[in-house]
């Protein structure tokens, strides 16, 4: 005798209403080895990512020359037994978001620390950070007036902190996404003891600077992206005739801020995502 369960779920199968785990989900791909992992969720799954993570998360307030109280960050630590690189994630010129926490929560979950610092710290009203701003448009505004110089002490001073982690193995990076991006690859260019720069998304800087480079750089741009792309290619030359490290991915169809935007531009941004967290991963796995 057939049971009820197993007449329901038959239909719901030939109705096509059930979606069974043989297919992939929507934030899995694949490493070069043909493993499946998740990748880092888009803007609309970021507050559900955080809120299912296992995780451990912790705001923490880091010194910085200048500064009161200290540089507001969120770390999230990843599930090991040994000591781990650190990478500091570095935000879109939108500031602290619950997407730049899931990624940095998604890093964790890769194997790494990952501390995200909020470089409005006390740059709001009332001397608070990102989140005391009235609007997105005040946000980008503030990310906006903050020059490279200043970027580059407070990333020193996460920088500084993370060796001091029990938990760290004193190797780190830089992770950053569209203005973050474009501070990440600055960062490499002042910053000797780097251990790799990710650069999703950021306009390059400019050639002169590059020979202080030591680190290796992965870039990650989507083609249609004229304002960033157009920067790689000289990039790219100079770096090769420097005998630098810097690999470059530029995927097809695919928009600025294409691992937050996943859900746009017809799938493109998607298939991008889905090949650049991979790429992300085994670039830092294989430097740091």
């Amino acid at each position: 005798m057939v049971s009820k369960s197993r007449l329901i779920l038959t239909a719901a199968l030939v109705a096509g209403l059930l979606i069974l785990p043989l297919s992939r989900s929507l934030a899995s791909a694949e490493d070069s080895t043909g493993s499946s992992f998740s990748i880092a969720p888009g803007d609309s799954g970021s507050r559900s990512a955080l809120e299912k993570s296992p995780r451990h998360h912790e705001w923490v307030k880091i010194p910085v020359a200048g500064s009161k109280t200290g540089l507001s960050s969120f770390i999230a630590y990843p599930e090991r037994k040994d000591k781990a690189p650190v990478v500091i994630v570095i935000m879109e010129i939108f500031g602290m978001t619950d997407w730049l926490r899931a990624v940095t929560d998604q890093l964790a979950a890769d194997g790494f620390i990952a501390i995200a610092p909020d470089l409005l710290s006390e740059r709001g009203p009332d001397g608070g950070g990102t989140d005391s701003f009235a609007s997105r448009d005040d946000v980008v505004k503030a990310v906006s007036r903050l020059s490279p110089a200043e970027v580059v002490v407070m990333l020193n001073a996460v920088a500084d902190y993370a060796a001091g982690l029990p938990a760290s193995n004193g190797k780190f990076a830089t992770l950053g996404f569209c203005w973050g991006g474009g501070m990440s690859f600055h960062y490499a260019t002042v910053q000797p003891k780097l251990g790799a720069a990710v650069v999703y998304y950021g306009v390059s800087p400019s050639t002169d600077s590059l020979g202080g480079i030591s680190a290796p750089v992965l870039g990650l741009y989507g083609e249609d992206d004229a304002r960033v792309v157009t920067t790689v290619k000289p990039a790219e030359e100079k770096m090769k005739e420097l005998g630098k490290i810097y690999v470059t991915h530029i995927y097809k169809d695919a928009g600025h801020g294409f691992l937050r935007a996943q859900q746009e531009r017809a799938g493109a941004n998607l298939e991008a995502a889905k090949q650049a967290w991979p790429a992300t991963i085994e670039f830092l796995r294989k430097y740091l």
